[in-house]
């Protein structure tokens, strides 16, 4: 965890300004949740057999029993669904809703990340079909854009539907099993909680195991490979390159159809910025109604460095006008001008003309005709 001086923290509202900007733009509201919420919602939601759940998370209790487990938010998306299971927000019509603020993890820290790190989290609940995951992935590419960012590229895939990922996963659990001797140690643990997680190893003894195994996009539908095929079309007219990674997935069953990361190689081996996709079955999990769902979440730490690096941004200034006075009558003079803003900015724009007409050099000032 770490502080952000005031030097820094001008860079995190300009960024900030930025982002919230942006997101008007297409319609984007503004929701806040809390940064405590029960512990279950997370295990349900992320999932009981995930490292952050298993590892990572800031769990306590609330009672000497333990029987009210409360976390600090490790992620915003479980919480955004939740509100809007309570509230009933898809009552009348779908949201468009972002959030930004800390959350919390106590994996090992690598470049750009911390325990407690900042994310913007951006989900668009209650829409279905493919128009609205390119749209996502679309003005995600103008932000890059917007901010100067040229390093990153787009990994895209699909997870299709519920029992094409059953039948995947059998056939990649008899993978598994016939390479169970390369296998390491979280290999072994989820080749049968979590198989899909087994194939995004960054251990270089199962990379020829992963890349061998079973594809998930050859177990796809007509209809899971007609989503995916309208996304890519829309890329194209777009003119946004992608590249298709058969390896990024997510290993929950809410999760389904669209999956992408934007990634840079100047962050460490996690040199993800960027990860969203389609999770049509949190909904009902977390015990609303059914509802498609689709979002995304920023780190914005790794945002930062990257904008700072490659937009070259200044050091905004401390302040855009100061008075310099001489004794302490002047000194009063100065401080009263602060509350009385239609002489202050006469003053000023007198001092202005008075520097581009670089006349009258040796009367008075018009400043200090005003100021008298």
């Amino acid at each position: 965890m770490n502080d952000i001086l005031p030097g820094q923290s001008a860079h995190w509202e300009e960024l900030e300004a930025m982002l919230r900007q942006w997101l008007s733009l297409y319609g984007y509201q503004n929701v806040r949740t809390p940064i405590l919420e029960q512990t279950r919602l997370f295990a349900r939601g992320i999932g009981e057999v995930t490292d952050i759940v298993e590892k990572e998370m800031y769990t306590f209790s609330m009672s000497a029993d333990r029987q009210e487990l409360m976390t600090m938010r490790p992620e915003f998306t479980a919480g955004i669904v939740r509100a809007a299971i309570e509230h009933n927000m898809l009552y009348d019509r779908a949201q468009r809703l972002y959030t930004m603020g800390p959350v919390f993890r106590h994996e090992r820290p690598q470049k750009g990340r911390y325990r407690q790190f900042h994310q913007i989290s951006v989900e668009a609940l209650g829409f279905a079909g493919p128009d609205i995951d390119a749209e996502q992935i679309i003005m995600l590419a103008r932000l890059w854009k917007q901010l100067g960012i040229n390093d990153i590229r787009l990994e895209l895939n699909s997870l299709g539907q519920l029992e094409e990922r059953r039948a995947h996963r059998e056939a990649l659990i008899a993978h598994l099993e016939k390479h169970k001797a390369v296998l390491d140690a979280d290999g072994q643990r989820r080749m049968y909680s979590n198989p899909l997680r087994v194939l995004d190893t960054k251990n270089p003894v199962m990379q020829q195991m992963a890349n061998e195994a079973p594809k998930l996009f050859d177990f796809l539908g007509s209809e899971s490979r007609a989503h995916f095929d309208a996304i890519c079309q829309r890329l194209d007219d777009a003119d946004i390159a992608y590249t298709l990674n058969p390896r990024l997935v997510r290993g929950l069953d809410y999760y389904n159809l669209t999956v992408f990361e934007w990634v840079t190689d100047r962050l460490g081996a996690q040199g993800t910025v960027c990860g969203g996709g389609r999770y049509d079955g949190l909904f009902d999990l977390l015990g609303g109604k059914t509802a498609p769902a689709i979002g995304f979440a920023i780190g914005l730490e790794r945002l930062l460095a990257l904008w700072l690096e490659d937009a070259k941004v200044q050091t905004t200034p401390e302040c855009d006008v100061y008075f310099v006075h001489s004794d302490a009558q002047s000194a009063r003079a100065a401080a009263a001008m602060l509350n009385r803003p239609e002489i202050l900015v006469c003053a000023v724009l007198c001092i202005l003309v008075q520097a581009r007409s670089n006349r009258n050099l040796n009367g008075p000032m018009p400043a200090a005709r005003a100021l008298q």
